[in-house]
């Protein structure tokens, strides 16, 4: 079995610990266009970039890291973790770096996909063909600068935070700042340290919401080694701010009790820290808590409060070699500008993506992505995809949402090698269903509401960027395949010819346990699941 993963970032990473651990016969190869591993923790390096999620709850569920700095982590922190976890589990060995994927095609006849790789150290592009091509590039990744006019003829360093340039100094210079979302929020206040003066721009304004989980600050040494020392403790600790995480689901129903306490407890909240009457009209959202991304701002008000910064709320409708223009007809100096302001987030491949009967999902998806419980896209076989359109990533922790799809998909390379199984795709109508059954709950819930949010379609306004439902509700809908809902394509003519000689591949292992069905008392556990184990 031959698979191709694109993207060495937290998803694919986990899918070559799963192929690692739990299959034989199989060659992977692992396409990141990036230096190093780690996808959007190599790629963030902005002052202040962190997770907005409790540090300890950000790891694989079952590889914690008892030594985070603080409660929560910074990007390269977090990189680390995932360079060690690949070092630990010797996943290198499947992984290309500075090799981007260009374009792939569904070869019908041999049932495989045709991958342009390029590879940019030597400036070459090659073929490679595979059984399963699994997408793991995930949404929030290919950075977009914001379209306004004059913007590439601005003199001074131009950045953006998803491409941040190190070697640019920020001390003593006029700095504007673009954007509000997530990005922004952390960024501001560490910026504003250095910086002689920061402007920053603000279009719409957002809920800006403290800490959830636990509280932002350092961890003592003693602190560390309780968690080394104390796993059964450190593992309820865990598990108490996971409850915490994935119980905030019915914050985004309309009209809970929930949404409206939390809607005034922020409204007290900001107005406080903002202290400025003007500001805080401008910046607390008349749209419900949860339209948008929640991000916690540690100091992020405050810092819009303080002499050296400077809030202008509307468009920016120029910028000239020096200096931003707003709608107000405002002109403010500038020697560095800081594009905060995000990503593509249509779920469109980057690349030409060309399934069965020549279709391009780049041209499928151009005004609504419409996937299969976001993990398949009908007319195109053997493709899978993490964190693709309507996963729930946006109503809990991600991390347990990239296992269950990578268990999700193990099970359909299973099937292939066990069954003598050509193709898997996801049949049209299952995804008509899941979509329709999407759109009418999404009514009755916040991210249905009037805000501009990367949830939604930019075309259609629909929501197609998260699960509907919890987290464990997720859990629960992946844990087995609907294969049902799938067109199965077998190998021979006969879907029962994998049956064989008759005879269990145990049977051919002298150390096999032959009986393991013969039991002391029933556990509970089917027979069937027990297979091989």
């Amino acid at each position: 079995m031959r698979v191709i993963v694109i993207g060495a970032g937290a998803s694919g990473i986990y899918m070559a610990y799963k192929l690692k651990y739990n299959f034989t016969d199989f060659v992977l190869d692992i396409y990141e266009k990036n230096a190093d591993i780690g996808g959007t923790w190599f790629e963030n390096r902005y002052p202040g970039c962190a997770c907005d999620v409790p540090a300890h709850n950000y790891t694989y569920t079952f590889d914690p890291k008892c030594d985070w700095s603080s409660t929560y982590s910074s990007s390269r922190e977090i990189f680390q973790y995932f360079s060690d976890f690949v070092d630990k589990h010797e996943l290198r060995q499947y992984i290309a770096s500075h090799h981007e994927v260009t374009e792939t095609r569904w070869d019908e006849n041999a049932s495989e996909w045709v991958v342009q790789v390029y590879n940019r150290e030597i400036d070459s592009t090659f073929e490679r063909r595979c059984d399963f091509l699994i997408n793991a590039c995930g949404v929030l990744n290919s950075w977009r600068w914001p379209t306004i006019p004059g913007i590439q003829s601005f003199k001074g360093p131009l950045l953006h935070t998803a491409a941040w340039d190190d070697n640019v100094d920020l001390t003593g210079k006029r700095v504007g700042l673009i954007g509000n979302g997530s990005s922004g929020i952390q960024i501001l206040p560490q910026i504003q340290k250095v910086a002689k003066h920061v402007t920053t721009f603000v279009r719409k304004p957002t809920w800006v919401i403290p800490t959830f989980g636990s509280e932002m600050r350092e961890h003592t040494d003693e602190e560390r080694q309780q968690f080394r020392e104390n796993p059964e403790e450190y593992l309820k600790m865990r598990k108490a701010t996971e409850k915490v995480l994935t119980g905030v689901y019915p914050l985004f129903i309309n009209d809970w009790p929930i949404q409206t306490q939390t809607a005034e407890y922020m409204k007290a909240s900001m107005k406080e820290k903002i202290n400025n009457e003007e500001l805080a009209e401008q910046l607390i959202p008349d749209f419900p808590v949860g339209c948008r991304r929640l991000t916690p701002g540690v100091n992020y008000l405050e810092s819009l409060t303080l002499p050296n910064v400077t809030t202008l709320y509307g468009e920016i409708t120029e910028i000239t070699p020096t200096s931003c223009i707003t709608s107000t007809g405002t002109e403010t100096e500038l020697d560095i500008l800081i594009c905060a302001t995000g990503f593509d987030t249509t779920f469109r491949p980057r690349f030409p993506l060309i399934g069965r009967s020549g279709h391009n999902l780049q041209d499928e998806w151009a005004h609504e992505p419409r996937s299969y419980l976001g993990v398949a896209a009908s007319g195109f076989p053997n493709y899978f995809m993490f964190l693709g359109p309507n996963s729930p990533v946006g109503s809990g922790p991600s991390i347990i949402s990239i296992e269950v799809q990578g268990s999700y998909i193990a099970e359909f390379l299973n099937r292939w090698q066990k069954e003598d199984i050509k193709a898997f795709d996801p049949k049209r109508e299952a995804v008509d269903d899941f979509i329709t059954q999407k759109d009418l709950f999404m009514e009755q819930t916040v991210w249905n509401s009037n805000c501009k949010t990367w949830y939604k379609s930019p075309v259609t306004g629909k929501v197609t960027a998260l699960w509907p439902g919890s987290v464990l509700h997720y859990i629960e809908t992946m844990a087995k395949p609907r294969y049902d809902d799938y067109d199965v394509t077998y190998a021979s003519k006969n879907r029962f010819a994998y049956l064989g000689n008759g005879f269990s591949q145990m049977e051919h292992r002298p150390d096999a346990d032959t009986s393991y069905y013969i039991r002391a008392r029933d556990d509970g556990a089917s027979v069937a699941d027990s297979w091989g184990h």
